[in-house]
């Protein structure tokens, strides 16, 4: 198996460390965006609701994140009114 060089970057920020590969690396701007704001939660729905929402991500090829975001969207794009 070939050996790879590696090396040291500087940190531009304090307290991160990078090792670099001979090729590529950490580059400022570099990574998958963002989408919006993250922010935790914690969700109680009934099992039979867990379950079709596993059933539509697997049908989907979708996450769980996805899913739920693409619900929340349609639902407030529509106007409906949530009781």
């Amino acid at each position: 198996m070939p050996s790879k060089k590696i090396k040291i970057a500087v940190p531009e920020h304090e307290g991160q460390v990078s090792i670099m590969f001979s090729r590529g690396g950490p580059r400022a701007g570099a990574g998958r965006k963002g989408i919006g704001e993250t922010k935790k939660i914690s969700l109680t729905l009934t099992k039979e609701v867990w379950d079709e929402l596993e059933n539509r991500c697997n049908e989907s090829g979708l996450s769980r994140s996805e899913v739920i975001r693409g619900i929340l969207e349609f639902s407030l794009n529509e106007n409906n009114q949530i009781t």
